[in-house]
């Protein structure tokens, strides 16, 4: 296999629209004294997060930003904690407990360091720099509209793992088991990717344009990359790493070498 370099440096890229910037991120967020103070725009949207949930639940919305972002289930908008933290981190945000305080941007990063719901901070970076690129991005294996189930048993089998289903469940708590069980160990598909899109819908998404999977320790080995090709049906794996806020993407090609008399 040959590897093809994709993209790099998160660290690059700049936007206007950010509110809060960024540039300290690579000295640990959790060294708190330097972390800026959230800032708000005019128009912001509003969030409340739920620790049992592990998700943010979106009480006011602002903004266009809500067609590509969260999942919708019972006709409400929850956000995963590195959509909360991306948005609050633009100024997009304001996200409250559960007595209706304002929750501050440390606590948030807090929220990623634990690794909790199937995030942690390396692929939170990967998150940041695709969307900061315009990308469409959303977890993987997690349907984008969730309604009542009418095969809840099937859905409960197969939670850890959901390749292609209806994308229907039946309440919250089991949008919050689907996280939960959504674990990052060494490789493994993160992200569902899609191109920029004006006529994105949650209902009909589509395949992703490509699965980002994310490797902590080391590269992926050749036996890796074809469990997950398998698993993925075909659809193009970029990987991804993080190092001191850099954020490289590598994907890989088949090569068939000439035997040599």
């Amino acid at each position: 296999m040959v590897r093809e370099d994709w993209a790099s440096s998160s660290g690059g890229t700049s936007d206007s629209e950010v509110c809060v910037q960024d540039a300290d991120e690579e000295q640990h967020y959790f060294n708190s004294g330097d972390i800026p103070k959230l800032q708000f725009r005019n128009n912001i949207s509003v969030a409340c997060w739920d620790d049992k949930m592990g998700m943010a639940e979106v009480l006011e919305m602002e903004g266009g930003m809500w067609i590509t972002t969260g999942i919708v289930c019972d006709s409400k908008i929850y956000c995963s904690v590195e959509e909360t933290l991306f948005l609050a981190e633009r100024g997009e945000l304001h996200l409250l407990d559960a007595h209706d305080s304002s929750v501050m941007l440390k606590d948030i990063y807090r929220k990623v360091a634990q690794g909790k719901s199937g995030c942690c901070w390396e692929s939170f970076e990967a998150y940041k720099h695709l969307k900061s690129l315009g990308y469409i991005v959303g977890r993987h294996g997690i349907p984008w509209t969730m309604k009542s189930a009418k095969n809840k048993s099937a859905f409960l089998e197969g939670m850890a793992q959901i390749k292609e289903t209806d994308g229907n469940i039946e309440k919250p708590n089991q949008v919050t088991e689907l996280f939960g069980n959504m674990r990052i160990t060494h490789v493994k598909p993160i992200f569902d990717v899609y191109p920029p899109n004006s006529k994105f819908r949650k209902s009909s998404p589509g395949n992703p344009s490509f699965i980002l999977c994310l490797a902590r320790d080391h590269p992926p080995s050749k036996a890796e990359i074809e469990d997950l090709e398998r698993q993925c049906n075909g659809i193009p794996l970029k990987f991804c790493h993080v190092e001191h806020g850099r954020v490289s993407f590598v994907s890989f090609n088949r090569m068939e070498l000439p035997v040599l008399p």
